[in-house]
């Protein structure tokens, strides 16, 4: 609602009233003066006409007409300025006299019979009016008027009329003047009222306004601030009231700084005192910070020094046991790997902490298979829970989709700290991972985990302190268990930043459950191709299992599957189904724990072996290998703990297929390959200790190696001679390893050769700028020989194709948000190359028709496409076009940005259509 000003109500509540009564008496007096000329003017021809219509009766009876025209032309000639023209008829309606010559002459005609004519009567001809007046006998007249008429006799006997042609000028004249008076009488009105009401609005509103103005002065504290000049009425009363409430604020405002003062005085010294404690803690403080700050970036930039050793320790200790060694000598050197590999887990955690410290780390958003995801971290745990002799369980609910996006990596060290502190804190039991389904929501499927075990469990005042860094609920269980005492605090940040939350509830020695959730996004993209579970629906099964939370968790997944399932509790059920039954069944899976429980395990499988068809041996205990060696004929597969559902239902479908979890075959010495691959590498490092081991390792695997100890030697060697994979070392002095990649590919004979760099910092951080530096891949420190074989394996059957800017089409990028499964990054490379076509159309036709809407929708989409194909600056930009236009930008806003779009789309068909035509073969 709009609020209008004091001086606007006082200007319209005086002056409508005014113009409105003035407009109304001016109108009423000039309409009213109107009628008023009229009448007259009326009554003037009247006194006129009518005496002249008896006179003329003698002339006209007579037939004297000379004397009727003088009479006429007399009368008209006395009255010249009312009186235009005058002129007399006979019975006959006949002009008989006329004043004088008039050339419309004819409009002084009665146009009706002379009978109607009773009276005189009245018409108006324009500025001009008519009055005719009949003529009778003298005998027999009757007394006239417009009034009416009174007959004489009984009989009227008329012998003409006369007709009077009234000039109605000074009349109109008359009216004109009075109008003008009535107006400029208004007019005069209206600015006396003008002036009294600018008179009161400078005496009423002015003094008002003022008075605001100083009480705003007062409330900002300018006490001094006082309303002058004299004031009329009731203002005068309010003004006097403004400064005696200025007066006493003032003296209320003298009279407590006096008292500030009082007290300030008193407290000077103890103020001082304080003064000197705070520069002291300020000083500390800033101390502290610059501590922080530097103990941050320590630890961020002492990562690449601190792993660059380890690297050398690992590396050359598995490069050791390589060796003929004794039996003491081989424990030492496992023992040194392994303590290596502890203090690599140390540092990771340091340093992970000091990301979300900084607020410098970031969550990665690509397709991966949830329980595959899962079940690969948890079977990493499980020698770590064997060794414990710990049930270790997953138990994951139906409802819940198998392909979603997220961080994979992260999610997996949330999964590995809270089972990891389970199985620690666990001595007997069991350490279960349960995963409950909330709800699908915009998209996003939201979790409960739950990490339950058996453990020492902690009390309510001890929890408290689980999540914070460098605690644990007791300082004596890192003297007792190990551990940094941040992964819990690591966990739940982690948890935070994916918009989850986190908590534990426990008490002493009745175990523990930690419990979070999160939102994962569902990926658009099978990750896997489905199993074809219906194949096992209606098939039998013999489940013996060692602990009922496996047992149970296993039979609920066979019954989901369709499978009739036949539970044994013990070894006399399974003899009786032996011996007396004479049903085949499908499968048999069975507990190792469960039949190491005999005395001959091993006949007791001889027995059962005829009565299924595959029989599956879970590897839930730990015995010398001359049990297993036993066991191993009788089985048709050995499946390790913990049983998920991919490893379950691929061993079902599969039962001979080899599994990759499958550890229960003692570890052998790893081998050099028997052939080397004909390939020539460089290997560029500047710590001596790595680029020796590197090129001890690549010297195990491909024929030809070089290496170089700085980027400029680097650099040197790439232009001479040419070679087909390049290790590229990223943090050294002088030419790193980023302007040396960038200088090899301007100015060599390596400009498509595959650049694989070598980092010891964390992979999430360095990605953005290995992929942006023209670097085709990545390999972490420390070295892993099997990840370095993997690399050589990968790229040495790559096609070279014409190199492009990587920021166009990165390969590498595209196969890790593809979960590293080629054919899925090929398919989805494959769409958005089908699907460009349109989207340019699409794209043009909105921005020539600046359609807002149609413009979102078409970069929406192929924002969605972006983000699965490895095209960061496409992504980038449709990322900033899709923003803006949120934000209320119009097409016309972003048209710079739109155009980039374009450009880049047609590098990108370019780039994806050359990748695709040299990799659909390979792939």
């Amino acid at each position: 609602m709009t609020k209008y000003s004091l001086r606007s109500w006082v200007l319209v509540l005086a002056l409508a009233p005014t113009i409105l009564v003035g407009i109304l008496l001016g109108g009423y007096f000039t309409i009213n003066r109107f009628y008023e000329l009229e009448d007259t003017l009326i009554e003037q021809a009247s006194n006129i006409i009518e005496p002249l219509a008896i006179a003329a009766e003698v002339g006209l009876e007579s037939k004297d007409f000379e004397t009727t025209k003088r009479l006429i032309t007399s009368a008209q000639l006395n009255k010249a300025s009312l009186v235009q023209f005058i002129a007399i008829f006979d019975e006959d309606n006949r002009v008989v006299v006329t004043s004088h010559h008039y050339k419309n002459h004819e409009v002084m005609r009665f146009d009706k019979p002379l009978d109607s004519m009773l009276r005189t009567q009245l018409e108006q001809v324009g500025d001009s009016m008519i009055l005719r007046s009949p003529i009778f006998k003298s005998s027999n007249a009757p007394v006239q008027g417009f009034g009416g008429s009174q007959q004489a006799g009984t009989d009227v006997i008329k012998i003409g009329y006369i007709a009077i042609l009234i000039n109605k000028e000074n009349a109109l004249l008359q009216q004109h003047r009075a109008a003008v008076a009535a107006f400029i009488i208004v007019l005069i009105g209206v600015q006396l009222n003008l002036f009294f009401t600018f008179r009161l609005v400078k005496n009423v509103t002015q003094p008002i306004t003022e008075m605001v103005r100083v009480v705003a002065k007062i409330r900002e504290g300018k006490l001094d601030t006082r309303l002058t000049g004299n004031l009329i009425g009731e203002l005068d009363l309010l003004k006097r009231g403004i400064n005696a409430m200025a007066g006493s604020l003032s003296e209320y405002h003298d009279e407590m700084q006096q008292n500030i003062d009082q007290a300030t005085s008193d407290l000077r010294e103890t103020l001082e005192q304080i003064e000197i404690q705070n520069v002291e803690l300020d000083m500390a403080k800033k101390r502290a910070q610059e501590a922080s700050r530097i103990k941050s970036e320590f630890l961020a930039n002492m990562s690449h020094e601190l792993r660059t050793p380890l690297n050398g320790v690992i590396g050359f200790a598995k490069q050791l046991l390589k060796t003929p060694l004794h039996s003491s000598q081989q424990d030492y050197i496992r023992t040194i790997e392994r303590s290596a590999t502890n203090l690599l887990s140390i540092i990771n955690d340091i340093l992970d902490f000091s990301k979300l410290e900084a607020g410098k780390m970031v969550l990665e958003n690509i397709p991966f298979s949830l329980r595959e995801t899962i079940e690969e971290t948890v079977t990493l745990l499980s020698s770590s829970a064997r060794e414990k002799e710990l049930e270790l369980v997953i138990d994951v609910d139906s409802r819940i989709p198998e392909d979603v996006t997220g961080d994979a990596m992260r999610f997996s060290q949330i999964i590995t700290n809270l089972v990891g502190n389970a199985i620690k804190f666990t001595d007997k039991g069991s350490v279960q991972l349960k995963l409950q389904f909330e709800e699908i929501k915009e998209g996003k499927v939201h979790l409960r985990f739950e990490v339950i075990d058996s453990g020492i469990g902690i009390d309510e005042q001890q929890q408290s302190s689980l999540f914070q860094a460098f605690g644990q609920a007791d300082s004596s269980i890192s003297r007792r268990f190990g551990g940094t005492g941040l992964g819990l605090v690591i966990t739940k940040r982690l948890v935070n930043r994916m918009s989850g939350q986190i908590g534990c509830y426990s008490e002493p020695n009745q175990g523990s459950t930690f419990w979070f959730t999160l939102p994962l996004n569902i990926s658009q993209y099978p990750i896997n191709d489905a199993l074809p579970l219906a194949t096992l629906e209606g098939k039998s099964i013999i489940l013996m299992g060692a602990n009922n939370l496996t047992q149970n968790a296993i039979e609920r997944m066979l019954q989901r599957w369709g499978l009739k399932v036949t539970l044994i509790q013990n070894t006399k059920q399974l003899e009786f189904i032996s011996t007396q039954s004479n049903f085949i069944f499908d499968f048999a899976l069975m507990s190792c724990q469960a039949i190491t429980k005999t005395d001959e395990p091993a006949r007791l499988l001889k027995l059962v072996k005829p009565k299924v068809n595959y029989l599956l041996l879970i590897s839930d205990c730990i015995e010398h290998e001359e049990v297993f060696s036993q066991l191993r004929p009788h089985v048709d597969k050995q499946i390790s703990m913990p049983v998920g559902e991919k490893l379950l239902s691929s061993s079902l479908l599969d039962p001979h297929s080899a599994s990759m979890h499958d550890n229960l075959m003692p570890l052998a010495p790893i081998t050099a390959p028997a052939t080397l691959e004909n390939l020539s590498v460089l290997a560029v490092d500047d710590n001596p200790a790595n680029l020796k081991l590197i090129d001890t390792l690549l010297k195990e695997l491909v024929t030809q190696v070089q290496v170089a100890n700085n980027g400029d030697l680097a650099v040197k060697l790439a232009k001479e001679r040419s070679y087909d994979l390049i290790f590229m070392d990223i943090q050294m002095p002088g030419t790193d390893g980023i302007n040396a990649t960038k200088q090899i590919r301007s100015n060599s004979a390596n400009r498509n050769t595959p650049i694989i760099a070598v980092t010891a910092h964390a992979i999430a951080e360095e990605r953005e700028r290995i992929s942006s530096s023209g670097m085709d891949g990545y390999l972490p420190k420390p070295i892993d020989e099997a990840a370095l074989k993997g690399v050589i394996t990968r790229w040495k059957t790559r096609p070279k194709f014409t190199h492009f800017d990587q920021r166009t089409l990165n390969w590498d990028l595209c196969l890790t948000q593809a979960n590293n499964k080629p054919d899925l990054a090929l398919d989805m490379l494959k769409m958005l190359l089908k699907s460009l076509p349109e989207t340019v159309e699409h794209i043009e036709h909105a921005l020539n028709t600046t359609d807002n809407d149609k413009m979102l929708a078409c970069i929406h989409k192929l924002h969605g496409a972006c983000c699965y194909c490895g095209v960061p600056t496409t992504q980038m930009l449709c990322q900033q076009i899709e923003s803006g236009l949120k934000r209320g930008d119009t097409v016309e806003d972003v048209e710079p940005e739109i155009l980039e779009l374009l450009d880049e789309l047609t590098k990108v068909e370019s780039a994806a259509n050359q990748v695709i035509s040299q990799l659909s073969v390979d792939i």
